[in-house]
């Protein structure tokens, strides 16, 4: 790869246009793993972004299922005061 292309690279967020991308794909895959994502451009504009399976897998984690009580009872409401209105209600005639 020439050195104006690298430049241009670094200098535009790692962009590739999508013949280029296609051309050089082992190199976009390699530096992928090495930089980060690659953006690959259609017309110009940013079409898809090449990842690392690491990359994808860390970002399609979810959180662990955390149990309703569990979570209720994370909430650090220690210091909470909740007063009941004392309220009865009302008569109704039937």
């Amino acid at each position: 790869m020439c050195a104006e292309h690298i430049r241009k690279l670094r200098r535009n967020g790692q962009r590739w246009k999508l013949e280029d991308a296609k051309a050089r794909f082992s190199e976009v895959v390699r530096m992928a793993h090495s930089e980060g994502p690659q953006r690959v451009t259609v017309r110009g504009r940013d079409s898809v972004v090449v990842i690392s399976a690491e990359e994808l897998d860390r970002l399609m984690q979810t959180a662990p299922k955390q149990l309703l009580v569990e979570f209720l009872e994370g909430l650090a409401l220690d210091g909470l005061e909740v007063e009941r209105d004392r309220d009865e209600g009302r008569d109704v005639a039937l």
